[in-house]
Protein backbone atom coordinates (compact mmCIF):
# COMPACT_ATOMS: atom_id res chain seq x y z
CA UNK A 1 0.00 0.00 0.00
CA UNK A 2 1.04 3.08 -0.80
CA UNK A 3 1.95 6.16 1.42
CA UNK A 4 -0.70 8.41 -0.39
CA UNK A 5 -3.03 5.80 0.45
CA UNK A 6 -2.08 4.91 4.20
CA UNK A 7 -2.72 9.02 4.64
CA UNK A 8 -6.37 9.42 3.86
CA UNK A 9 -7.42 8.30 7.54
CA UNK A 10 -5.00 11.16 8.27
CA UNK A 11 -6.06 13.68 6.07
CA UNK A 12 -10.06 13.06 7.13
CA UNK A 13 -9.04 13.94 10.94
CA UNK A 14 -7.16 16.90 9.94
CA UNK A 15 -10.55 17.64 7.98
CA UNK A 16 -12.13 17.19 10.76
CA UNK A 17 -10.10 19.35 12.99
CA UNK A 18 -8.77 22.56 10.72
CA UNK A 19 -11.56 23.60 9.00
CA UNK A 20 -9.41 26.44 7.54
CA UNK A 21 -9.86 25.96 3.19
CA UNK A 22 -12.98 23.84 3.38
CA UNK A 23 -15.24 26.18 5.33
CA UNK A 24 -18.95 24.86 5.23
CA UNK A 25 -21.51 26.47 3.26
CA UNK A 26 -23.12 29.34 4.69
CA UNK A 27 -20.13 30.36 7.32
CA UNK A 28 -17.92 30.55 3.80
CA UNK A 29 -20.60 32.33 1.82
CA UNK A 30 -20.87 35.51 4.38
CA UNK A 31 -17.06 35.07 4.73
CA UNK A 32 -16.89 35.66 0.72
CA UNK A 33 -19.47 38.62 1.10
CA UNK A 34 -17.23 40.70 4.02
CA UNK A 35 -14.31 40.03 1.88
CA UNK A 36 -15.72 42.10 -1.03
CA UNK A 37 -16.72 44.44 1.58
CA UNK A 38 -13.32 44.68 2.95
CA UNK A 39 -11.77 44.82 -0.92
CA UNK A 40 -14.50 47.14 -2.18
CA UNK A 41 -13.77 49.59 0.77
CA UNK A 42 -9.87 49.26 0.46
CA UNK A 43 -9.55 48.82 4.41
CA UNK A 44 -7.72 45.04 4.45
CA UNK A 45 -5.37 45.67 6.91
CA UNK A 46 -1.85 45.61 5.15
CA UNK A 47 -0.38 42.77 7.54
CA UNK A 48 -0.33 38.92 7.67
CA UNK A 49 -4.35 38.89 8.99
CA UNK A 50 -5.25 40.60 6.15
CA UNK A 51 -3.46 38.67 3.96
CA UNK A 52 -4.27 35.48 4.93
CA UNK A 53 -8.37 36.07 5.32
CA UNK A 54 -8.08 37.37 1.72
CA UNK A 55 -6.05 34.14 0.26
CA UNK A 56 -8.35 31.32 2.21
CA UNK A 57 -11.27 32.39 1.00
CA UNK A 58 -10.11 33.56 -2.52
CA UNK A 59 -8.21 29.85 -2.41
CA UNK A 60 -11.32 28.24 -1.68
CA UNK A 61 -13.22 29.86 -4.53
CA UNK A 62 -10.66 28.87 -6.70
CA UNK A 63 -10.44 25.69 -5.96
CA UNK A 64 -13.68 24.45 -5.88
CA UNK A 65 -14.64 25.71 -9.27
CA UNK A 66 -11.53 24.17 -10.65
CA UNK A 67 -12.32 21.52 -8.98
CA UNK A 68 -15.95 20.91 -10.02
CA UNK A 69 -16.47 22.08 -13.29
CA UNK A 70 -16.09 19.26 -15.88
CA UNK A 71 -13.39 20.52 -19.06
CA UNK A 72 -11.27 22.20 -16.05
CA UNK A 73 -11.26 19.38 -13.78
CA UNK A 74 -10.66 16.70 -16.18
CA UNK A 75 -8.37 18.48 -18.88
CA UNK A 76 -6.69 22.28 -17.43
CA UNK A 77 -5.12 21.50 -14.06
CA UNK A 78 -8.17 21.79 -11.86
CA UNK A 79 -8.27 23.66 -9.17
CA UNK A 80 -4.32 24.26 -8.67
CA UNK A 81 -4.40 25.90 -12.04
CA UNK A 82 -7.29 27.73 -11.95
CA UNK A 83 -5.82 29.26 -8.69
CA UNK A 84 -2.71 30.61 -10.45
CA UNK A 85 -4.11 32.08 -13.71
CA UNK A 86 -7.52 33.58 -12.07
CA UNK A 87 -5.75 35.27 -9.44
CA UNK A 88 -2.90 36.77 -11.66
CA UNK A 89 -6.35 38.00 -13.87
CA UNK A 90 -8.13 39.30 -10.73
CA UNK A 91 -4.86 41.90 -10.82
CA UNK A 92 -4.61 42.65 -14.10
CA UNK A 93 -8.48 43.79 -14.50
CA UNK A 94 -7.92 45.39 -10.68
CA UNK A 95 -10.61 43.17 -9.16
CA UNK A 96 -8.20 43.22 -6.16
CA UNK A 97 -7.29 47.10 -4.48
CA UNK A 98 -3.81 47.48 -5.25
CA UNK A 99 -2.63 47.97 -1.79
CA UNK A 100 -4.24 44.10 -1.02
CA UNK A 101 -1.90 42.81 -3.39
CA UNK A 102 0.91 44.44 -2.57
CA UNK A 103 0.30 42.94 0.81
CA UNK A 104 -0.14 40.01 -0.37
CA UNK A 105 2.37 39.68 -1.91
CA UNK A 106 4.92 40.84 0.91
CA UNK A 107 3.56 38.09 3.01
CA UNK A 108 4.34 35.14 0.43
CA UNK A 109 7.65 36.45 -1.39
CA UNK A 110 9.41 39.49 1.10
CA UNK A 111 8.07 37.78 4.86
CA UNK A 112 8.49 34.50 3.21
CA UNK A 113 5.44 32.18 3.53
CA UNK A 114 6.32 30.29 0.60
CA UNK A 115 9.98 29.29 1.81
CA UNK A 116 7.97 28.26 5.49
CA UNK A 117 5.56 25.86 3.38
CA UNK A 118 8.33 24.23 1.37
CA UNK A 119 10.50 23.88 4.64
CA UNK A 120 7.17 22.07 5.81
CA UNK A 121 6.72 20.16 3.06
CA UNK A 122 10.41 18.60 2.55
CA UNK A 123 11.07 17.46 5.91
CA UNK A 124 7.54 15.96 6.38
CA UNK A 125 8.26 14.24 2.61
CA UNK A 126 11.62 13.03 3.54
CA UNK A 127 11.00 11.87 7.25
CA UNK A 128 8.15 9.97 6.68
CA UNK A 129 9.94 7.61 3.54
CA UNK A 130 11.38 4.56 4.69
CA UNK A 131 15.10 4.87 4.65
CA UNK A 132 16.04 2.15 2.34
CA UNK A 133 13.46 3.65 0.11
CA UNK A 134 14.93 6.79 0.06
CA UNK A 135 18.76 6.43 -0.43
CA UNK A 136 18.05 3.97 -3.37
CA UNK A 137 15.74 6.47 -4.62
CA UNK A 138 17.88 9.75 -4.68
CA UNK A 139 20.91 8.16 -5.94
CA UNK A 140 18.83 7.10 -9.31
CA UNK A 141 16.70 10.41 -8.89
CA UNK A 142 19.67 13.16 -9.92
CA UNK A 143 20.97 11.16 -13.18
CA UNK A 144 17.49 11.10 -14.51
CA UNK A 145 16.68 14.87 -13.93
CA UNK A 146 19.92 16.05 -15.38
CA UNK A 147 19.59 13.81 -18.18
CA UNK A 148 16.00 15.13 -18.53
CA UNK A 149 17.37 18.84 -18.81
CA UNK A 150 19.86 17.68 -21.06
CA UNK A 151 17.61 16.40 -23.78
CA UNK A 152 14.99 19.04 -23.33
CA UNK A 153 17.70 21.77 -23.89
CA UNK A 154 18.99 20.12 -26.96
CA UNK A 155 15.27 19.19 -28.27
CA UNK A 156 13.74 22.78 -27.28
CA UNK A 157 16.91 25.17 -28.60
CA UNK A 158 16.67 23.40 -32.53
CA UNK A 159 13.01 23.59 -32.61
CA UNK A 160 13.67 27.58 -31.42
CA UNK A 161 15.93 27.29 -34.50
CA UNK A 162 13.55 26.12 -36.87
CA UNK A 163 10.97 28.31 -35.98
CA UNK A 164 13.04 31.67 -36.61
CA UNK A 165 15.33 32.16 -33.94
CA UNK A 166 19.20 31.78 -33.31
CA UNK A 167 20.19 28.98 -31.54
CA UNK A 168 22.05 31.85 -28.81
CA UNK A 169 18.14 33.33 -28.75
CA UNK A 170 16.56 29.68 -28.00
CA UNK A 171 19.06 28.95 -25.97
CA UNK A 172 19.80 31.67 -23.35
CA UNK A 173 16.47 33.17 -23.75
CA UNK A 174 13.83 30.17 -23.98
CA UNK A 175 15.70 26.70 -22.84
CA UNK A 176 18.07 28.44 -19.79
CA UNK A 177 15.44 30.63 -18.13
CA UNK A 178 12.68 27.41 -17.72
CA UNK A 179 15.11 25.43 -16.52
CA UNK A 180 17.24 27.99 -14.32
CA UNK A 181 15.17 27.14 -10.81
CA UNK A 182 12.13 29.73 -10.92
CA UNK A 183 12.48 33.33 -10.61
CA UNK A 184 14.25 34.45 -7.46
CA UNK A 185 16.75 32.40 -7.71
CA UNK A 186 16.87 31.76 -10.97
CA UNK A 187 15.93 33.96 -13.85
CA UNK A 188 16.72 37.27 -11.63
CA UNK A 189 20.35 36.10 -10.85
CA UNK A 190 20.34 34.91 -14.61
CA UNK A 191 19.59 37.99 -16.04
CA UNK A 192 22.47 39.82 -13.93
CA UNK A 193 24.49 37.53 -15.29
CA UNK A 194 23.32 38.69 -19.36
CA UNK A 195 23.13 42.06 -18.09
CA UNK A 196 26.90 42.23 -17.15
CA UNK A 197 28.52 40.54 -20.01
CA UNK A 198 26.36 42.79 -22.69
CA UNK A 199 26.17 45.95 -20.78
CA UNK A 200 22.63 46.32 -20.89
CA UNK A 201 19.76 46.44 -18.23
CA UNK A 202 19.38 43.66 -15.83
CA UNK A 203 15.27 44.75 -15.70
CA UNK A 204 15.31 44.66 -19.81
CA UNK A 205 16.53 41.33 -19.90
CA UNK A 206 14.46 39.64 -16.67
CA UNK A 207 11.26 40.84 -18.70
CA UNK A 208 12.67 38.79 -22.05
CA UNK A 209 13.56 35.73 -19.75
CA UNK A 210 10.05 35.92 -17.60
CA UNK A 211 7.67 34.91 -20.28
CA UNK A 212 8.81 31.66 -21.13
CA UNK A 213 9.38 30.67 -17.00
CA UNK A 214 5.20 31.40 -16.55
CA UNK A 215 4.01 29.81 -19.81
CA UNK A 216 6.19 26.60 -19.08
CA UNK A 217 5.11 26.38 -15.54
CA UNK A 218 1.29 26.42 -16.78
CA UNK A 219 1.72 24.32 -19.35
CA UNK A 220 3.91 21.74 -16.89
CA UNK A 221 0.73 22.10 -14.53
CA UNK A 222 -1.79 20.86 -17.17
CA UNK A 223 0.72 18.26 -18.26
CA UNK A 224 1.39 16.83 -14.98
CA UNK A 225 -2.41 16.76 -14.27
CA UNK A 226 -3.37 15.01 -17.49
CA UNK A 227 -1.00 12.59 -17.10
CA UNK A 228 -1.83 11.12 -13.88
CA UNK A 229 -5.52 11.07 -15.21
CA UNK A 230 -4.61 8.82 -18.21
CA UNK A 231 -2.40 6.59 -16.13
CA UNK A 232 -4.40 6.03 -12.79
CA UNK A 233 -4.34 2.40 -14.18
CA UNK A 234 -1.28 1.87 -15.60
CA UNK A 235 1.67 -0.10 -13.95
CA UNK A 236 3.75 3.15 -14.89
CA UNK A 237 1.92 5.23 -12.55
CA UNK A 238 3.67 4.58 -8.66
CA UNK A 239 0.47 6.23 -7.14
CA UNK A 240 2.77 8.56 -5.31
CA UNK A 241 5.77 6.29 -5.22
CA UNK A 242 8.70 7.17 -6.98
CA UNK A 243 11.11 4.10 -6.53
CA UNK A 244 9.76 0.95 -7.89
CA UNK A 245 9.75 -2.34 -5.56
CA UNK A 246 12.01 -4.95 -6.95
CA UNK A 247 14.18 -7.76 -6.12
CA UNK A 248 11.96 -8.84 -3.14
CA UNK A 249 12.02 -4.98 -1.56
CA UNK A 250 9.23 -4.01 0.75
CA UNK A 251 7.76 -0.71 0.73
CA UNK A 252 6.82 0.04 4.35
CA UNK A 253 3.41 2.00 4.99
CA UNK A 254 3.53 4.95 6.82
CA UNK A 255 1.07 5.29 9.61
CA UNK A 256 0.74 8.52 11.45
CA UNK A 257 -0.86 8.39 15.18
CA UNK A 258 -3.56 11.02 15.67
CA UNK A 259 -2.94 14.66 14.84
CA UNK A 260 -2.39 16.12 18.27
CA UNK A 261 -0.98 19.65 19.02
CA UNK A 262 2.07 18.67 20.94
CA UNK A 263 3.47 17.12 17.79
CA UNK A 264 2.11 19.39 15.55
CA UNK A 265 4.54 22.31 18.07
CA UNK A 266 7.14 20.08 17.81
CA UNK A 267 6.84 19.28 13.96
CA UNK A 268 7.57 22.76 13.06
CA UNK A 269 10.43 23.22 15.00
CA UNK A 270 12.06 20.33 13.80
CA UNK A 271 11.46 21.54 10.19
CA UNK A 272 12.64 25.08 10.99
CA UNK A 273 15.45 23.43 12.79
CA UNK A 274 16.72 21.69 9.66
CA UNK A 275 15.91 24.94 7.52
CA UNK A 276 18.02 27.26 9.87
CA UNK A 277 20.86 24.20 9.64
CA UNK A 278 21.04 25.12 5.50
CA UNK A 279 20.80 28.74 6.40
CA UNK A 280 23.75 28.00 8.47
CA UNK A 281 25.60 26.05 6.11
CA UNK A 282 25.00 28.54 3.37
CA UNK A 283 25.86 31.27 5.13
CA UNK A 284 29.69 29.72 4.70
CA UNK A 285 29.02 28.51 1.29
CA UNK A 286 26.59 31.44 -0.26
CA UNK A 287 27.36 29.22 -3.70
CA UNK A 288 24.75 26.76 -2.79
CA UNK A 289 21.34 27.01 -2.24
CA UNK A 290 20.40 27.16 1.35
CA UNK A 291 17.51 24.57 0.48
CA UNK A 292 20.29 22.17 -1.61
CA UNK A 293 21.85 22.33 2.40
CA UNK A 294 18.51 21.44 4.11
CA UNK A 295 17.66 18.38 1.81
CA UNK A 296 20.80 17.29 2.07
CA UNK A 297 20.77 17.45 6.04
CA UNK A 298 17.39 15.78 6.19
CA UNK A 299 18.51 12.89 3.91
CA UNK A 300 21.72 12.38 5.73
CA UNK A 301 19.32 12.56 9.28
CA UNK A 302 17.22 10.07 7.74
CA UNK A 303 19.87 7.31 6.56
CA UNK A 304 21.79 7.54 9.44
CA UNK A 305 18.55 7.41 11.76
CA UNK A 306 19.70 10.67 13.59
CA UNK A 307 15.96 11.62 14.39
CA UNK A 308 13.81 9.96 16.92
CA UNK A 309 10.58 8.13 15.46
CA UNK A 310 8.12 10.74 17.59
CA UNK A 311 10.31 13.79 16.01
CA UNK A 312 9.77 12.05 12.66
CA UNK A 313 5.86 11.59 13.15
CA UNK A 314 5.76 15.36 14.15
CA UNK A 315 7.27 16.57 11.29
CA UNK A 316 5.34 14.16 8.93
CA UNK A 317 1.87 15.42 10.55
CA UNK A 318 2.59 19.32 10.77
CA UNK A 319 4.17 18.83 6.87
CA UNK A 320 0.34 17.20 6.30
CA UNK A 321 -1.01 19.97 8.09
CA UNK A 322 0.39 22.74 6.28
CA UNK A 323 -0.19 21.33 2.91
CA UNK A 324 -4.21 20.62 3.18
CA UNK A 325 -4.89 23.72 5.15
CA UNK A 326 -2.88 26.16 2.92
CA UNK A 327 -2.04 24.92 -0.28
CA UNK A 328 -5.25 26.70 -1.87
CA UNK A 329 -4.30 29.70 -0.09
CA UNK A 330 -0.64 29.90 -0.94
CA UNK A 331 -1.37 29.06 -4.91
CA UNK A 332 -4.09 32.19 -5.19
CA UNK A 333 -1.21 34.22 -3.83
CA UNK A 334 0.94 33.19 -6.52
CA UNK A 335 -1.46 33.87 -9.05
CA UNK A 336 -2.59 37.50 -7.33
CA UNK A 337 1.45 38.93 -6.68
CA UNK A 338 3.83 37.06 -8.75
CA UNK A 339 2.45 36.38 -12.04
CA UNK A 340 2.07 39.52 -13.89
CA UNK A 341 -0.51 38.44 -16.76
CA UNK A 342 -0.26 41.96 -18.02
CA UNK A 343 3.34 41.53 -18.87
CA UNK A 344 2.84 37.73 -19.66
CA UNK A 345 0.10 38.71 -22.59
CA UNK A 346 2.69 41.69 -23.67
CA UNK A 347 5.55 39.94 -24.79
CA UNK A 348 4.12 36.02 -25.45
CA UNK A 349 4.37 34.84 -29.21
CA UNK A 350 3.24 31.83 -30.51
CA UNK A 351 6.72 30.59 -31.34
CA UNK A 352 7.30 31.22 -27.69
CA UNK A 353 4.18 29.11 -27.03
CA UNK A 354 5.22 26.30 -28.86
CA UNK A 355 8.58 26.56 -27.71
CA UNK A 356 7.26 25.71 -24.01
CA UNK A 357 4.93 23.26 -25.08
CA UNK A 358 7.55 21.60 -27.04
CA UNK A 359 10.21 21.75 -24.03
CA UNK A 360 7.35 20.29 -21.27
CA UNK A 361 6.52 17.17 -23.34
CA UNK A 362 10.06 16.39 -24.26
CA UNK A 363 11.45 17.27 -20.47
CA UNK A 364 8.48 14.95 -19.28
CA UNK A 365 9.15 12.17 -21.82
CA UNK A 366 12.63 12.16 -21.33
CA UNK A 367 11.97 12.12 -17.21
CA UNK A 368 9.43 9.17 -17.79
CA UNK A 369 12.11 7.13 -19.90
CA UNK A 370 15.03 7.77 -18.07
CA UNK A 371 13.11 6.99 -15.00
CA UNK A 372 12.09 3.98 -16.50
CA UNK A 373 15.99 2.72 -16.87
CA UNK A 374 16.69 3.34 -13.85
CA UNK A 375 14.08 1.67 -11.56
CA UNK A 376 11.51 4.47 -11.27
CA UNK A 377 8.33 4.70 -11.84
CA UNK A 378 7.84 6.79 -15.44
CA UNK A 379 4.76 9.04 -14.39
CA UNK A 380 6.43 9.77 -11.18
CA UNK A 381 9.88 10.56 -12.81
CA UNK A 382 8.07 12.28 -15.62
CA UNK A 383 6.78 15.01 -13.02
CA UNK A 384 9.44 15.19 -11.04
CA UNK A 385 12.30 14.75 -12.52
CA UNK A 386 11.02 15.85 -15.78
CA UNK A 387 8.21 18.38 -15.98
CA UNK A 388 8.78 20.10 -12.28
CA UNK A 389 12.35 21.22 -14.42
CA UNK A 390 9.86 23.73 -16.34
CA UNK A 391 8.79 25.34 -13.44
CA UNK A 392 8.52 28.91 -11.29
CA UNK A 393 10.91 27.07 -8.77
CA UNK A 394 9.18 26.37 -5.15
CA UNK A 395 5.98 28.29 -6.27
CA UNK A 396 5.91 26.42 -9.55
CA UNK A 397 6.62 22.85 -7.57
CA UNK A 398 4.08 23.73 -5.27
CA UNK A 399 1.18 24.11 -8.28
CA UNK A 400 2.89 21.23 -10.48
CA UNK A 401 2.49 18.52 -7.62
CA UNK A 402 -0.79 19.97 -5.99
CA UNK A 403 -2.51 19.63 -9.70
CA UNK A 404 -0.92 15.94 -10.15
CA UNK A 405 -2.02 15.07 -6.44
CA UNK A 406 2.19 14.37 -5.95
CA UNK A 407 3.11 16.62 -3.19
CA UNK A 408 5.07 13.87 -1.58
CA UNK A 409 7.93 14.46 -4.31
CA UNK A 410 8.10 17.82 -3.11
CA UNK A 411 11.67 17.02 -1.67
CA UNK A 412 13.04 15.47 -5.20
CA UNK A 413 11.43 18.62 -7.05
CA UNK A 414 13.18 21.00 -4.82
CA UNK A 415 16.62 19.23 -5.00
CA UNK A 416 16.55 18.59 -9.02
CA UNK A 417 15.46 22.29 -9.45
CA UNK A 418 18.01 23.93 -6.82
CA UNK A 419 20.75 21.55 -7.95
CA UNK A 420 19.90 21.76 -11.60
CA UNK A 421 19.14 25.70 -11.39
CA UNK A 422 22.40 26.37 -9.85
CA UNK A 423 24.13 24.70 -12.77
CA UNK A 424 21.87 26.29 -15.85
CA UNK A 425 23.23 29.84 -13.61
CA UNK A 426 27.02 28.53 -14.54
CA UNK A 427 26.30 27.41 -17.70
CA UNK A 428 23.78 30.48 -18.68
CA UNK A 429 27.11 32.65 -17.64
CA UNK A 430 29.60 31.02 -19.32
CA UNK A 431 27.69 30.70 -23.08
CA UNK A 432 26.66 34.63 -22.95
CA UNK A 433 29.92 35.29 -22.80
CA UNK A 434 30.93 33.14 -25.46
CA UNK A 435 28.59 33.76 -27.52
Amino acid sequence: MSEQTSEKGLFAKIEEKVQVTHIGGVAFILMLLLLVAVLGLNAMPKNMGGALFALVILGGVFFFVGNNTPILKSYLGGGSALAVVAGSAFTAMGLVPHSAVANIKTFISDNNFLEFYIVALICSAILKMDRDLLLKSAVRFLPVAFGAMIIAFIVTSLVGMGLGYDFKHAALYISFPMMAGGIGAGIVPLSASYAGALHQSAGDILNQLFPAVVIANLLAIIGSSLLVKFTTKSKMNGQGELLKATDGMEIKKTTLPEINNRQLMNGMMVALSFYMMGNVLYHFVPKINAFAFMILLVILAKGFNLVPKFYEESAAMFGNMITYATTPALLAGIGLALVDMNKLLQTVTWQLVLCSFVSVITIGIAGGFLGKLFGLYPVESAIAGGMINNSMGGTGNVAVLSASNRMGLIAFAQMGNRIGGAIILILGGLLITIL
